[in-house]
């Protein structure tokens, strides 16, 4: 799935939109031994308007953020579509429309079975449809539906022991102690929708995994649970770019150069920001880069066997190699430089010693929230 197909999903998902309905609400509370405590399966439509709108919440959340950081496409592998597979169970969850109790239970039990919590956790799972509407030559929405996008969403949310130290208490007239404790139904950790929509419709080859952490992601879930293939973090992947940079450009990694690479692929993601696929540096593109970046031919000949040894034929994602600040970092100093002020620093030899000189346009700065001048 692409931006404009999340979006299209997410900004119709709402009580509020015509074509779009939640049909069926699983809920389920798990403890810390994995037992399911309780178990709900609802009409939508039946659940107290106060209930169902922390429900959407939660659902909608599972939608949202990067896509290729906490929003991660899978294809499931061959084996996943024999009998038994990941593929084809997850595919009869959604024939079911969560109406069958059998279906409802092997799903809820094979997600306690084979994710992995280190605390209790609230499962919300709902069967929803969404009338996908014509677009005209314009690309603009008619009012006729040219097909059903039935799905599944499902939120792992964790659940954590809130203890409130004091309150007022209304009986007595006073400050006291909380005598009691309240779980708390956090917003979801992890989640998923199936099938995918592609080209605006439904794709059931492939499952959208939710990470609310992009650096830690539940590979139990995606690997165990979904059975995909679990590819790296955006962490992982900005950690592979700095180890090919390292190795391909060597003393020729300065500051002038590493901002100049940063800056480059900045400008190549703002130029395909209104494109619907993910904006991605292969091994050509970078070398493109880091040439016009100043890095020399001789150094640029052993990129095609770095990028190969950390990427294989693999694109990295734009995103996830490029910072919007700028820290430089020495033994107890760290300077954080924003975007725009990037050309304003630079590393000098002064007296034999290496610098690193601010340019200041005005004398007056601020020292520790203090303004003072610098004469």
């Amino acid at each position: 799935m692409n931006k404009k197909e999340i979006n299209e999903i997410k900004k119709n998902f709402s009580d509020d939109c015509g074509f779009f309905t939640v049909n069926h609400v699983v809920t389920a509370f798990v403890d810390a031994e994995k037992n399911i405590k309780c178990k709900t399966n609802q009409l939508y439509n039946i659940i107290p308007q106060e209930e169902s709108e922390l429900i959407m919440i939660n659902l909608k959340k599972v939608l949202s953020g990067k896509i290729g950081s906490n929003l991660l496409e899978y294809a499931f592998p061959k084996d996943a579509y024999l009998e038994g597979g990941a593929q084809q169970f997850l595919y009869g969850v959604l024939k079911s429309k969560l109406t069958d109790d059998e279906a409802v239970d092997n799903f809820l039990n094979a997600i306690v079975e084979k994710v992995e919590y280190i605390s209790t956790y609230t499962i919300f799972a709902a069967h929803c449809t969404y009338s996908v509407l014509n677009k005209n030559k314009m690309g603009e929405l008619e009012d006729e539906a040219e097909s059903d996008y039935n799905f599944i969403i499902t939120a792992i949310c964790p659940v954590n022991l809130r203890i409130d130290g004091l309150i007022y208490n209304e009986e007595i007239n006073s400050i006291a102690k909380k005598e009691s404790s309240d779980r708390i139904v956090e917003l979801p950790s992890d989640g998923f929708l199936y099938p995918l929509f592609n080209d605006r419709a439904a794709d059931v080859n492939g499952v959208l995994y939710y990470t609310k952490n992009a650096k830690k992601p539940n590979t139990s879930m995606i690997e165990d649970f979904l059975g995909c293939e679990f590819v790296m973090t955006s962490q992982n992947e900005k950690e592979t770019f700095h180890s090919i940079l390292n190795n391909v450009c060597g003393e020729e990694l300065d500051y002038d150069l590493i901002t100049t690479v940063n800056d480059k692929i900045q400008t190549i993601i703002d130029q395909s920001a209104h494109e619907t696929e993910v904006t991605t540096i292969d091994n050509n593109k970078l070398s493109s880069i880091l040439w016009e970046a100043g890095v020399s031919q001789e150094k640029l000949e052993n990129l095609p066997k770095v990028y190969d040894q950390h990427m294989g034929d693999k694109p990295m994602t734009a995103v996830n190699l490029v910072d919007k600040k700028t820290v430089l970092t020495v033994p107890s100093i760290t300077v954080n430089i924003g975007k725009d002020a990037v050309d304003k620093v630079k590393t000098q030899v002064i007296d034999g010693r290496k610098c690193l000189v601010i340019a200041l346009d005005d004398p007056e700065i601020s020292i520790n929230g203090l303004e003072t001048k610098i004469e």
